[in-house]
């Protein structure tokens, strides 16, 4: 997959394109929907597949503050659109500029002139523009003026909900894996790269592998059980994603899964952690031997998990 940071080298290589523009924070069902109308309608006219993803989020333009927890890296969203089997993604740079080019003027600069679209997919309550001004009736009023069509996709509803990043940050907040798979179609997971850490689970004796995630807040809090994939293999674990209030001093956030019955070096690698079930909050210890007690019990809680869901796939 092809991703662009420039609008001119996007052109000079793809004239024409059928596209996309939202957020896809999450990468939900509700974008799953979304996507696979794209995929369909660039297969009818035999074009490629774009998605425009604006970084920052207008959001985090805006009042970087008080935006909400991000569900998905930039890298992140690549990675599951690729996975989608998107063509190629535009990183559109969410500027002042950009910030107060009105909606008509997106459309005829942005979309008709600089991406050649033929095809236009969006979500039904999508809005853009300066003021978020424009909408879907702007659109198919100027699509139909400058040769492309325009189609919106009907929510996502899921037991009486509609699916929403809103809607999944508030399950992640509440822990409720169960819902949020519901509304992915797949757990909930991070992606990083395997870096050193404090080392104090070595310590204690549960040595995890810390990630790097390119985010400084997340929305989702507290110990999981948990599974990481690398290199096409799945393995059990505990998870644990927050500020490490057991330890003292301040610290940044930590994302970091102690894994089963597993030994190896995983500096440098990649992993996935998928998170099936929350265990309990991060909480703060009287000493290091209370916060080893209460991570065999977590331990426990996981073994008993994995024991149950291994029983399950014997006898469906």
């Amino acid at each position: 997959m092809d991703v662009f940071n420039e609008l001119i080298k996007l052109q000079t290589t793809y004239p024409n394109c059928v596209a996309t523009i939202g957020k896809y924070d999450g990468m939900h069902r509700g974008h799953q929907l979304i996507l696979n109308t794209l995929k369909q309608r660039a297969a009818e006219l035999e074009l490629p597949s774009l998605v425009i993803l604006s970084e920052p989020q207008p959001e985090e333009f805006f009042n970087a503050a008080q935006a909400p927890a991000r569900l998905l890296s930039f890298t992140d969203k690549v990675y599951f659109l690729q996975k989608q089997g998107i063509d190629m993604v535009y990183k559109m740079s969410f500027d002042k500029a950009l910030s107060e080019l009105s909606a008509e003027a997106f459309v005829e600069n942005v979309l008709h002139e600089g991406l050649g679209v033929k095809a236009l997919v969006i979500g039904d309550d999508f809005r853009f523009g300066k003021n978020r001004a424009g909408d879907f009736s702007l659109l198919q009023k100027m699509g139909m003026e400058l040769g492309f069509s325009v189609e919106a996709t009907p929510s996502c509803v899921i037991d009486g909900q509609r699916v929403s990043s809103t809607l999944l940050r508030e399950k992640l907040q509440a822990g409720d894996c169960d819902a949020v798979e519901q509304l992915l179609g797949r757990p909930y997971q991070l992606r990083g790269e395997v870096v050193k850490g404090q080392q104090l689970g070595r310590q204690l004796g549960f040595p995890t592998a810390n990630i790097a995630v390119a985010m400084e807040r997340l929305a989702i809090e507290g110990i999981f059980v948990a599974s990481a994939e690398f290199e096409g293999r799945s393995i059990p674990g505990v998870a644990s994603v927050g500020y490490k209030p057991s330890i003292a001093g301040r610290h940044g956030l930590a994302v970091e899964i102690f894994l089963l019955d597993f030994n190896e070096n995983l500096y440098g690698k990649i992993l996935t952690i998928s998170f099936l079930k929350k265990i309990r909050q991060q909480e703060k210890f009287t000493d290091l031997d209370a916060l080893k007690t209460r991570m065999q019990e977590d331990l426990d809680i996981a073994l008993d998990y994995f024991n149950r869901e291994a029983e399950l796939a014997k006898h469906p």
